[in-house]
């Protein structure tokens, strides 16, 4: 692998090859991503490329439908200028038979330095991070984590509020399917946020206290208390039954309009992570307004995942690294 270029922005003392999710990290390992998500954004002002990953190759490999996602993490890749390689399972050699880690093990020795993997399966990251020399990035494992998600929403979070330390976050929704949710859980009470996760029981997974947050089945009850809503989409392609009577219902009893925002802080942030369904879980007068975030964390997620990229690729020629 091609050594990049002297950087300026520091490593600090990362030593993780791979990057499956943010229940293993430690509060410093997360600051970390985010202060050199925030050095990125500074540097990226003119929008030109920067040379931090010259002669690095990262594939991204989802085995999963992805726009947003993919499209953000090929740009990190690219303003990085590192080279890329896209692949879908859709018509590969997936449908001939080839299984999962030979595809990956075949890709990785075409040179791959990184590869960013989504896959329906929880997992199923872990698994390839046991079977490759490449770094491992995960970019969403079924219903397990979503890690670059849950670091661009605290990333957009603490850029507003200076500090999570103390204030109370309320991720509304389909808990259960939600992979993000779990990120954004791991990632915030490391960092000293309070977690409320809200929705119907049906969509809030049993036992889930057990992660240390609060649970409140009446959106209107936790209002006036949270400094951040983050309201989850509703997921559907992962719903195998009812969980509701019916989506208006939903969207009255959980969706945020501006009734709600009027019960809330004067200040509260309104994160959505995309693609929204509007008027299920928000209605457009508060996605479009003042108060929302949705457009930031777009843009934040660039900056997060060249971090992530960075970093990772800071590991690979180093023989002292965990996993």
């Amino acid at each position: 692998m091609a050594a990049s270029p002297t950087s300026s922005v520091p490593i600090g003392n990362w030593k993780r090859r791979h990057l499956l999710g943010l229940e293993k990290l430690d509060r410093e390992e997360i600051e970390l991503i985010l202060d050199h998500a925030a050095e990125f954004k500074t540097l990226q002002v003119t929008r030109s490329k920067l040379p931090h990953l010259n002669g690095i190759v990262v594939a991204n490999l989802f085995f999963e439908p992805s726009t947003r996602t993919k499209t953000s993490f090929s740009l990190a890749a690219k303003r990085l200028s590192a080279d890329t390689v896209d692949f879908t399972a859709s018509g590969s050699s997936l449908s001939k038979g080839e299984t999962f880690i030979d595809t990956a093990l075949t890709i990785e020795s075409m040179g791959v330095d990184l590869m960013v993997v989504r896959h329906s399966s929880p997992g199923a990251p872990e698994l390839l991070s046991r079977h490759l020399k490449s770094g491992v990035l995960n970019a969403g494992d079924g219903t397990h984590e979503h890690p670059t998600q849950g670091l661009l929403d605290i990333f957009t979070m603490r850029e507003k509020l200076g500090t999570l330390e103390g204030k109370t976050v309320t991720l509304v929704g389909d808990i259960k399917h939600s992979r993000v949710a779990r990120s954004n859980i791991w990632g915030l009470q490391k960092l000293g946020a309070k977690v409320i996760v809200c929705g119907p029981p049906t969509l809030i997974p049993a036992e889930i206290e057990q992660l240390g947050v609060t649970v409140a089945h009446r959106f209107d009850d936790v209002l006036a208390e949270s400094d951040v809503i983050n309201l989850l989409r509703v997921q559907f392609e992962r719903q195998r039954g009812a969980f509701f009577p019916s989506i208006a219902e939903y969207a009255h009893l959980f969706g945020m309009n501006k009734k709600r925002l009027q019960k809330s802080k004067e200040d509260v942030l309104i994160l959505a992570p995309g693609p929204i369904n509007r008027g299920v879980e928000i209605t457009p007068d508060v996605a479009d307004g003042k108060h929302s975030q949705i457009l930031h964390q777009v843009t934040n997620g660039l900056f997060v995942r060249m971090a992530c990229l960075h970093l990772l690729a800071q590991t690979q020629e180093r023989k002292s690294v965990i996993q």
